[in-house]
């Protein structure tokens, strides 16, 4: 019995701090530009180095 007190406890510190991190990444301004990713991986372009 004790060991799903034990195991609640370490899912509850482990979802704690996925939201921590969720959280921080929203206060960080991860998800506030949902445009220019999608049309950069389009319109990537590599500058080709002539050989020697």
């Amino acid at each position: 019995m004790s060991v799903i007190i034990l195991l609640l406890a370490v899912s509850l510190f482990i979802a704690g701090g996925f939201l921590a991190a969720f959280l921080w990444s929203i206060r960080d301004g991860q998800f506030e530009d949902d445009y220019s990713p999608s049309r950069r991986i389009l319109f990537d372009h590599t500058i080709n180095k002539p050989t020697k």
